[in-house]
């Protein structure tokens, strides 16, 4: 009998805010260090990463901020929603993203979580921060894509 395929990745959660609030320079992808019952709250979608950002502490990843809500059927060994996660990273990589971020100081903002082949993933963005008048010209331009769409879609006919 085949062994059924299984998609290469599914999306838990992606942060939507934070392509509003920073540009994003390089994106990354990490593992993280999970305890028991997360994982099963992750597969029922229970996380909010709308807060959450990634600190360089002794040479590790750690994610701040991230609420993954408890597991309904967990007992008491359930973790703490907002404790600090490690991410899984090569060192050199570390090291060259705590370099970026002291001298040109950029953030580190998780941007999706995901699982890739069984495995939970976070998609890790090296961001700068965006000021009001650069988020006022993405709407603008948002507006004028909308806009020239609608047209288009029209036959051409400006309403």
């Amino acid at each position: 009998m085949p062994v059924k395929e299984r998609p290469a990745t599914k999306t838990i959660a992606t942060n939507r805010e934070a392509r509003h609030e920073y540009f994003v320079i390089e994106a990354l992808e990490t593992g993280i260090e999970l305890k028991g019952t997360e994982v099963k709250s992750l597969r029922a979608g229970g996380v909010n990463l709308k807060d959450s950002w990634v600190d360089i502490e002794e040479g590790e990843l750690l994610v701040k901020g991230m609420h993954i809500t408890p597991y309904d059927h967990g007992n008491i060994f359930n973790a703490d929603p907002m404790r600090q996660r490690r991410l899984l990273a090569h060192k050199s990589e570390i090291r060259r993203l705590g370099q970026q971020c002291k001298l040109q100081g950029y953030t580190l903002v998780p941007l999706s979580l995901y699982f890739k082949h069984g495995r939970v993933k976070v998609e890790l963005g090296l961001c700068k921060g965006k000021k009001l008048y650069d988020k006022r010209a993405d709407a603008a331009r948002r507006d004028a894509k909308r806009t020239i769409d609608r047209a288009l879609k029209t036959n051409g006919r400006f309403e």
